[in-house]
């Protein structure tokens, strides 16, 4: 998503083209001519031959023929013609003015109209620019954030992995724990037999080995439940057979993460501190986009215009059109301080992210260095856990010894088993944490 809209910003740059077409009808067609203009054309010839006097016509046809220059029938003659021509005179204007009047309609009430526009912007204030290191930004942080949800679907698929393979440890310890009492029940079971041992210390057998079985199947049941998390976390299906590389080996190696990477890492790989870094970026980029507002805008805009009936030609029956350029100038001039104040508040913005990523590095640097403490801590355990399995182990050879010997109860002897079975336990905890540890420390320094 993030990477089409930044492809959408860049389009911005350069010249966009719309073709636009209509058609209406309307009740009326426009006129050019008024009303009055119109009656006026249409009689024109009428009101040119009332101009026409007819009486000073009979009167000056009367005087030529007294005076003798025509005779009285031929100005009779000519009385009757010149009423003739009066009234084709009449005829005659009345056509001609609606002709005219015809000849100025536009004949639209049907109305066809295309065009085609281009429009580049030249100079915007900036805003193009800014929304496209927006877009870039935007880009950015989208991928950031896929590392994020990468690392966090790592650092659970270590915690799985690692809860299986202690899980796995400790149904081997589970059944050699279980393979030492069973021995010792079998043990107690055959001096009772011989009267040298008493009912409660086999009850007391009894109960330690059902024990020894109950957590052997608690462990069996956990086991299984973890390697279904690995596989749904790992996307294989739930029920899926799968084998760990280090389930099956007796010592798991640990070493201190924290003298393996740079704890200033965190700064360049933690996806939290780049996504907040590139949201001060991406502030930066809103104040500038803000403040294109207030500065002048500059639009370079072409086209080519198509009319029906003809807008070129008298308004004609037909299709005609005509190209366009024109350079638009925008200059802002007073908005009451509104373009300011938007510039003051994409500042607070850009100054609360600078905050909050300081904020985010102080806890990452916090969390670092508790990880390196938990380090140092269970290292510590681990070295401890072995020192005590080589005190149980003896402990118990010693008990085992002692009891085969007559000297030592079964009592002394469960004791000596308990105490291996939670030194054992304590070390496969150790060394469990200490990875952990690790994979927290991969996590916090975001590296992998």
């Amino acid at each position: 998503m993030a990477t089409q809209a930044r492809k959408a910003a860049r389009t911005k740059r350069l010249p966009h083209i719309d073709v636009i077409g209509g058609w209406m009808l309307s009740s009326d067609e426009i006129s050019i001519l008024s009303d009055e203009q119109k009656s006026k054309l249409t009689n024109i010839g009428t009101t040119a031959a009332g101009q026409i006097d007819p009486d000073q016509m009979k009167n000056a046809l009367s005087q030529m023929a007294q005076a003798g220059h025509i005779t009285p029938g031929a100005a009779q003659g000519f009385g009757q013609l010149s009423q003739g021509l009066v009234e084709q005179l009449a005829g005659f204007g009345n056509n001609l003015g609606t002709n005219i009047k015809n000849a100025f309609r536009t004949n639209t009430r049907s109305i066809i109209v295309a065009s085609a526009v281009i429009n580049q912007p030249v100079y915007v204030g900036g805003a193009i620019t800014a929304a496209n290191c927006m877009a870039d930004i935007t880009e950015r942080m989208a991928g950031i954030s896929i590392d994020a949800m990468e690392q966090n679907v790592l650092y659970d698929i270590d915690q799985a992995y690692w809860l299986v393979v202690s899980l796995k440890q400790k149904r081997q310890l589970a059944e050699s724990y279980l393979s030492l009492v069973t021995k010792l029940n079998s043990d107690v079971h055959k001096m009772i037999e011989n009267g040298v041992a008493t009912k409660a210390d086999g009850l007391q057998v009894d109960v330690k080995s059902n024990e020894a079985e109950m957590a052997k199947t608690q462990v069996d049941n956990g086991l299984s439940l973890a390697k279904m998390l690995l596989c749904q976390l790992c996307g294989l299906p739930i029920d899926a057979d799968i084998r760990l590389a280090d389930e099956d080996i007796k010592d798991i190696n640990v070493s201190d993460i924290a003298q393996q990477y740079d704890r200033n890492a965190a700064e360049i790989h933690r996806p939290e501190l780049r996504i907040l870094s590139d949201a001060v970026a991406l502030s930066e980029q809103a104040t500038r986009l803000s403040r294109s507002s207030m500065l002048p805008q500059v639009m370079l805009s072409g086209g080519y215009l198509l009319t029906n009936p003809n807008l070129f030609n008298g308004y004609e029956k037909s299709f005609d059109g005509m190209w366009t350029l024109g350079l638009m100038v925008r200059i802002p001039v007073l908005d009451w301080g509104e373009g300011m104040c938007r510039v003051r508040t994409s500042k607070y913005a850009t100054q609360m992210a600078r905050y909050e990523l300081e904020e985010a590095r102080e806890k990452v640097n916090l969390q670092v260095t508790q990880y390196e403490y938990k380090l140092r801590e269970a290292n510590k355990k681990l070295i401890t856990a072995e020192k005590n399995i080589i005190r149980a182990e003896e402990n118990l050879r010693c008990a085992n010894l002692g009891f085969s010997e007559g000297v030592m109860d079964a009592t002394q002897v469960m004791a000596a088993q308990t105490a291996w079975n939670q030194a054992q336990t304590q070390k496969i905890d150790a060394q469990i944490e200490v990875r952990l540890c690790e994979a927290g420390m991969k996590k916090a320094l975001g590296v992998r």
